[in-house]
């Protein structure tokens, strides 16, 4: 029973919107990492990416001044269902009286998918969404349940065959995005290039976050 709970709840963190001073002038990222972590020990490495740098990329959103809601998933996750609670913490700081704007919802890779599913269910088209490397062409038919919604950035590497433009997608949703943007990086490093807090995807994502729309 314990089991089948964990999996109908999915996504429901250790965290308290409560828990907070001055939670309605904060500013707040809902980070979401990589598939690999979710398998695998943090200190382990993937053969061909090397480490997921998960607390080096989280202390870096912290020391730009976010406060970071972000846990490592356990079991492969269903990403619809974890982004369902996700959606849930969420509701909570909008009904503490946190400004939309100043949520931020990024994912790297299955996370990136997951935090698609969110801007899917919330609908709010105030809220700024970051997705990186989580884009293929064949998505258009194989996750047709997917509308953007939201103040969206896509990142993507020039190199990596799990993540190209996602223009498509944009077009296709029926929700208001009142800013979007896409960064197609050329670092050479594939797929791997989400594993490392690099400032050419990092530095983006940031300035997203703080509303900084024209961000390069």
């Amino acid at each position: 029973m314990k089991k089948i709970l964990m999996i109908l709840f999915a996504g429901i963190f250790c965290f308290s919107p409560f828990a907070f001073q001055n939670t309605a002038e904060d500013h707040f990222i809902f980070f979401l990492h990589n598939r690999f972590p979710e398998e695998h020990n943090l200190n382990e490495a993937h053969p061909e990416y090397g480490r997921t740098e998960y607390d080096a990329i989280i202390r870096e959103f912290k020391n730009n001044g976010f406060t970071v809601i972000s846990e490592i998933r356990q079991g492969n996750v269903n990403a619809r269902d974890y982004a369902l609670g996700i959606t849930r913490q969420i509701d909570s700081l909008l009904e503490k009286g946190v400004k939309p704007g100043n949520i931020s919802i990024i994912g790297t890779s299955k996370g990136g998918y997951i935090a698609q599913y969110v801007s899917t269910f919330m609908q709010n088209p105030d809220l700024n969404f970051v997705f990186i490397a989580c884009f293929t062409d064949s998505d258009m038919q194989n996750i047709p349940d997917i509308n953007f919604c939201g103040n969206i950035l896509t990142i993507y590497e020039k190199t990596d065959p799990f993540g190209v433009s996602a223009v498509k997608r944009k077009e296709a949703s029926s929700c208001k995005i009142p800013h979007f943007k896409e960064i197609e990086l050329n670092t050479g490093m594939r797929h791997g290039f989400l594993f490392k807090p690099l400032k050419v995807w990092m530095g983006p994502a940031i300035q997203w976050s703080k509303g900084n729309y024209a961000t390069e």
